[in-house]
């Protein structure tokens, strides 16, 4: 029997899912109703975020598919939902944009590959046991870049909620900044579709019967309402249609211009292949084409800076159509329509230039077309400059999602007493994002909200999670033609009513009043992840070393006190209490951190400047109950520091030391110098020793009284 039990446990690791059976046909019911009610909040949410991640909406749906589904067979929680989350979806867009434009194909084979290394990272850590690794980032580090990222988030939106065209540079506080300046060209429209979704939303929430389903019935009507007042206006036209000489000249250039981008990076793609064969074979050769590729790769980003500048110009222009008699119709730049022309009565604007064609909007934007059928198999391109280029960003996403995970999964178990393994979710959530990255998904994590949900429908197993994904897999198969109306203010909405629980002001406040360095370090956090948005990484990277420093710092220079006797019996800090009893002949000092390399120095000086401000002393009795570890620097010292001492005439006594500091001072011969006579289980036994042994000389002042 012990060994069937301990196949199956050792079966468990590699098919946690196992564990679910047997299941009863009731507990089968309350997943599936659970599952349902999941999946009804989060196809529209799923889209939400897609958008947010600068992917097609339907991306979003093929999230909530696949790494959703190998997320609850393969995690150790069995009410965690994995799916797309706002967090993740913003870090994958700050991780893209630099190196792709958001919807290209370019951006989806990138995203493809970040999944897979998230999901690698992720796996890797886990089957290695490294679940801890994510305590390097503290508590207050998350704080400051979880609120610093829920405000971007929310002012990513804006360009959706207002229909004003947002920029795309290095400083994602600029790009706002700029669009502000652009209000007077909000398109009331779309403005008025965002307050009727948020009102509609926040109505809906107040009724209890249907909170739960208030963002799905706000996208139905929004869809209906859409397609009822022809809410999205689009067409197409050509450069050499725009009436205005300049505008048309520039228009030509900038379809020219992305002609030659794409001829270059090909031709980059091609150098850099060829350049790791000629690395080993011939150097010289090599150094010539690296510098060929480097000019091949300025002559892209510069004439891209050009194009992104001209399409910057473009998006504040108004146009009219107007038709001719020949039927042809021409595009006039508002203000500059000629007398007595006939136009259709509507404003244009340039949305961007593809392939040589003008694609122009004059109504707010929708959804579109949605591919029907379920993602299709895709093997991620896997290139070293890829790879090194994602590298840092893919380590950050796979342990802030994890750590978003685990929070969720440790929050459900205390309500459930379920027990959470760290590294077997690990495990599942990087098999969730390797599995992801093969049918078109972008990062994963464990969401708040699905997850929630699982927990207040009474799922009591990951079947919840299998009915939620069969949902979604419905929704490709069947739904999506009705979906082309949807408005992407909703789904503005949709995200900024989302992140509006992770702006918490009073989780700072906290933190502040805990301890000042903590909450000076999410302050910092909060203000660097601002300031280096898009790249989202530099700011939990800043506040995790910032962290770390402040953590070393506390240990180099630990609170070392000089005790005297309390009249309560205990020995306490003399500066704490002044006035209490201490003793001419002896100075008890207490060392409250490990003893090791970085704080080494530092007890030494603590403990020659005791002994120099008593120059009476003759013994030094050192309270060790706090040092819980001594390496071999700080044996070093303290070996010093006897033969130092007591060549001036001065005894060392040590007192409460652990038997793993005690363990080290036998290895290494120690405990033979300082004397076996010297080392005491408890302070009161070391002081009456040290008063019997001065004799007349001590009048034991800080022995207990009674």
């Amino acid at each position: 029997m012990s060994e069937s039990f301990s196949f199956r446990s050792r079966l468990r690791r590699f098919v946690p899912f196992i564990a679910w059976f047997p299941i009863s046909p009731l507990v089968l019911r309350g997943d599936l109703i659970a599952g349902i009610t999941g999946a009804l909040v989060l196809v529209p949410k799923a889209m939400a975020y897609a958008q947010l991640s600068g992917l097609p909406v339907h991306f979003g749906l093929y999230v909530a598919f696949v790494p959703a589904l190998l997320g609850a067979l393969w995690g150790s929680s069995r009410q965690l939902a994995t799916g797309p989350v706002a967090i993740v979806s913003l870090m994958t867009a700050a991780a893209l944009t630099p190196l792709a434009a958001p919807f290209s194909q370019e951006f989806i084979g990138l995203a493809l590959l970040l999944t897979l290394m998230v999901g690698t990272i992720q796996f890797a850590l886990g089957a290695l046991k490294l679940g801890t690794i994510v305590n390097f980032v503290s508590h207050p580090v998350i704080l400051g870049f979880m609120n610093a990222a829920a405000i971007i988030i929310g002012l990513s939106q804006l360009d959706m909620l207002l229909g004003i065209p947002k920029g795309r540079s290095d400083s994602f506080l600029q790009d706002i900044g700029e669009m502000l300046g652009e209000l007077p060209q909000v398109h009331w429209p779309t403005l008025v579709m965002s307050l009727f979704s948020l009102a509609l939303m926040l109505g809906l929430k107040r009724i209890k019967s249907i909170s739960r389903l208030s963002v799905l019935i706000a996208v139905a009507v929004t869809i209906v309402v859409s397609q009822s007042v022809s809410f999205e206006r689009s067409l197409r036209g050509m450069p050499e249609q725009i009436a205005d000489a300049d505008t048309r000249e520039r228009a030509l250039r900038y379809a020219q211009a992305e002609q030659r981008i794409k001829e270059l990076n090909i031709l980059a793609n091609n150098q850099t292949a060829q350049l790791r064969k000629l690395e080993a074979s011939d150097p010289r050769a090599a150094a010539v084409l690296r510098h060929k590729l480097h000019v091949t790769q300025l002559d892209a980003a510069d004439l891209a800076a050009d194009n992104e500048r001209r399409m910057k110009d473009f998006k504040r222009m108004v146009f009219l159509r107007a038709a001719p008699a020949d039927g042809k119709a021409t595009l006039h730049r508002e203000g500059q329509l000629p007398p007595n022309t006939v136009v259709d009565g509507q404003t244009w604007r340039i949305r961007k230039i593809e392939q040589g064609e003008l694609r122009l909007t004059g109504g707010g934007d929708v959804v579109g077309h949605i591919p029907q059928g379920l993602p299709a198999f895709r093997v991620p391109t896997l290139t070293f400059d890829g790879v090194l280029a994602l590298l840092s960003a893919a380590v950050i996403i796979a342990l802030v999602a994890f750590m978003e995970s685990i929070a969720m999964a440790k929050a459900i178990a205390a309500s459930t007493k379920q027990r959470i393994d760290p590294n077997q979710e690990l495990i599942g959530q990087g098999v969730a994002n390797l599995g992801g990255a093969f049918f078109q998904s972008y990062p994963a994590c464990g969401s708040f909200t699905g997850s929630a949900i699982n927990l207040q429908a009474g799922a009591q197993t990951g079947f919840a999670m299998v009915f939620n994904a069969l949902f979604v897999v419905a929704t490709l198969l069947f739904l999506t033609p009705y979906l082309f109306h949807l408005p992407k203010a909703t789904l503005g909405v949709i995200i900024l009513l989302a992140v509006t629980g992770l702006v918490t002001p009073a989780a700072l406040k906290h933190t502040w009043k805990a301890s000042r360095s903590d909450g000076l370090v999410a302050l910092i956090t909060f203000v660097v992840t601002l300031l280096a948005a898009p790249h989202l990484d530099k700011g939990i990277l800043f506040g995790a070393g910032l962290a770390i420093m402040i953590h070393l710092y506390r240990t180099m220079r630990p609170r070392v006190v000089e005790l005297g006797r309390h009249p309560d019996g205990a020995l306490r800090d003399v500066r704490s209490h002044p006035g209490l009893p201490t003793s001419r002949n002896v100075v008890a000092l207490r060392f409250d951190a490990s003893l090791y390399f970085a704080n080494a120095p530092f007890f030494e000086d603590a403990v020659l400047a005791a002994v120099a401000d008593r120059p009476t002393a003759k013994y030094l009795l050192i309270v060790g109950n706090g040092i819980n570890q001594m390496d071999a620097s700080g044996e070093v010292v303290v070996r010093g520091l006897v033969e130092r001492l007591r060549a001036n005439g001065i005894v060392m006594v040590f007192s409460g030391l652990k038997k793993q500091v005690l363990d080290v001072m036998r290895r290494t011969g120690l405990d033979a110098l300082v004397g076996a006579d010297h080392i005491f289980p408890h302070e009161d036994q070391a002081l009456t020793a040290i008063y019997t042994r001065l004799g007349g000389e001590g009048s034991w002042e800080l022995l207990r009284k009674g």
